[in-house]
């Protein structure tokens, strides 16, 4: 029998308290009883004395199968792994002079990404002399934030690093 993890129940041989308060695999209440003899009712059974509340007064233990436990544990363990949900980060990158159209597509991806769950970078790139224009860009980015209001938060406002202003959207 392996020793017990931190976080994992103690097992029969490792129970160090005198007397103990018993549930059988049923889950009926038992009693107190000595923790010896419910070592023995728990191996009659072909069965394990596993301590499932330490702390409590006096301990709560229970007959369990120590392997088939440890198999549905890492079941539940490996389902809740397939059902949650990883949030990526969506990038859509635009230029300060963009068309009313490719506006629109851009948004168009935008709300699509937001909808999915995704958070979005919204990426504005300056070339040349658009530099010194970059109130363009601000005033760009203040349009996106607008326009998403309804579904999206801005998680990180629009700063300048380098030539590109960048702005991070979340869903609500």
């Amino acid at each position: 029998m392996a020793p017990p993890t931190k976080s994992g129940p103690r097992y029969d041989q490792f129970i160090q308290v005198p007397k103990v308060r018993v549930i059988d695999d049923e889950g009926e209440n038992l009693g107190v009883m000595y923790t010896r003899e419910a070592v023995e009712q728990a191996q009659d059974k072909g069965l394990n004395l596993v301590e499932v509340s330490p702390n409590a007064d006096p301990p709560v233990c229970k007959f369990l199968d120590v392997g088939k436990y440890r198999y549905e544990a890492q079941k539940k363990a490996n389902a809740a792994r397939k059902t949650q949900k990883t949030q990526d980060i969506k990038e859509v990158k635009m230029r300060p002079n963009i068309d009313t159209h490719d506006y629109d597509v851009k948004m168009r991806n935008v709300n699509k990404f937001i909808d999915q769950g995704d958070k979005v970078k919204v990426t504005l790139r300056f070339r040349g002399r658009e530099m010194a224009h970059q109130h363009l860009g601000m005033d760009l980015l203040k349009r996106v934030q607008e326009d998403v209001e309804e579904i999206a938060k801005v998680e990180a406002f629009p700063r300048l690093e380098g030539r590109q202003m960048l702005m991070v959207l979340a869903p609500k």
